[in-house]
């Protein structure tokens, strides 16, 4: 447990390491939060969660950050604007790493040895959660440099070619009894839980995800203007904020570009679509005479699937094109389904302040499968249960089609 909390730490620092100060305090939406605070709020986490509670005679580094870097923890008290965490340009970004070597070093003497059950599913729980704020650093960076007219990287990718993209096909499922969520034998969130049966009808589904050049022939047939292939929440959605394509996408004359992580480049047809909403994967999926997936039928047919692909660890930070025999179910691009956030027969959320943690935002999100490029390798696995609101377009989201047999 100690040797994965020095890499999970390190990791979150690597992250930060190519941003200036100035990079690390930005935040260009309320969604979204500067890096600086990603960096304090898993340490907040650990020390809150863990140390103060159970390390006898620590000290807290500075009492101040309780209220500065909680984020939405009420039992555990008042807490800072989540809209306005862009004004905390104090503590500076290099006492915020001071503050993490002091919470390590604490929480490295705490795992010296023995220690209770209780204490090693806390930390566990800490790990998996600032393997959440991992991917956020990078969605939430790619959204504020995208807000820069000089539009910079945050990183030098490598520059690929073009490609006619592997022809989709269609996995027939036969449905039946399935189960559902993650077991008892290593870590899942509440949320995963408790494993259950569901009954599905029997159902195809593609065989990777769909890709920029398919969702372009959507718009250039209009799909953007015809309200009969929106939901009436989406279609208000993209009116009022008058959405005609993905996020990061612009259009030079007849050519169209992508804003990447490593700047902006021309749109590669055969990569898949992503920085797309539930409306529009919803709309586009109608548009095809196709659906999305429910979450049940995207596990029952992932699970078989090695937990391989395009992740974090690989280094690539954008989706990439499908290779024969590829499903892709696991990486490139969280997949939307058409399943509600809701709660697992049988579901109880954890006791203390981390029943907090997934329960309450049970209303008005919609489950994403899989995880993307920026997902952290060891983070993933068939039961997790992603979501967001319907609106959301800031994180590497995508399309899987799915229909009826």
């Amino acid at each position: 447990m100690a040797s994965r909390l020095s890499a999970v730490r390190q990791l979150t620092e690597g992250l930060a390491a190519p941003l200036s100060p100035e990079d690390q305090c930005i935040q260009s939406m309320a969604d979204a939060s500067p890096v600086k605070w990603h960096l304090a709020h898993t340490t907040w986490f650990f020390e809150t969660l863990l140390l103060m509670p159970h390390a006898p005679g620590y000290e807290a580094y500075d009492r101040r950050f309780h209220y500065l870097f909680n984020s939405y923890y009420e039992s555990l008290g008042d807490r800072h604007p989540r809209p306005q965490r862009g004004m905390i340009t104090r503590p500076s970004c290099e006492d915020i790493l001071r503050y993490r070597k002091h919470v390590d070093t604490a929480m490295l003497r705490l795992l010296d040895g023995s220690y209770t059950a209780e204490i090693e599913g806390l930390c566990e729980l800490g790990l998996q959660h600032e393997q959440q704020h991992q991917e956020l650093i990078l969605t939430d960076i790619k959204h504020a440099l995208s807000c820069n007219s000089i539009l910079p990287a945050y990183s030098k990718l490598p520059e690929r070619p073009d490609h006619n993209p592997v022809p989709l096909s269609w996995r027939n499922h036969p449905g039946g009894i399935c189960w559902i969520g993650s077991g008892t034998g290593s870590f899942a969130f509440d949320n995963e839980q408790p494993r259950h049966r569901v009954l599905l009808a029997p159902f195809r589904i593609a065989s990777r995800l769909a890709t920029c050049g398919e969702y372009l022939e959507f718009i250039r047939d209009r799909g953007y203007e015809r309200p009969e292939l929106w939901l009436s929440d989406g279609w208000n959605f993209i009116q009022t904020q008058n959405i005609r394509a993905p996020l990061y996408w612009t259009k030079d004359q007849d050519e169209w570009a992508i804003f990447t992580l490593g700047g902006l480049r021309p749109l590669r047809l055969s990569e898949p679509v992503v920085h797309i909403s539930f409306y529009e994967a919803e709309a586009y999926a109608r548009w095809c005479r196709k659906r999305l997936p429910t979450e049940f039928e995207w596990e029952a047919a992932a699970r078989g699937e090695p937990v391989t692909g395009r992740l974090l660890q690989t280094g690539s930070l954008h989706p990439e094109p499908a290779k024969k025999g590829e499903s892709q179910f696991y990486g490139d691009a969280w997949e939307w389904t058409r399943s509600a956030y809701d709660p697992y027969p049988g579901f109880k959320p954890w006791s203390g302040p981390a029943s907090e943690y997934n329960g309450k935002f049970m209303c008005g999100q919609i489950v994403l499968r899989g995880g993307s490029c920026v997902t952290p390798a060891d983070h993933i696995r068939p039961g997790y249960r992603n979501f967001f609101p319907p609106g959301a377009r800031w994180q590497f989201s995508g399309i899987r089609l799915a229909e009826d047999a």
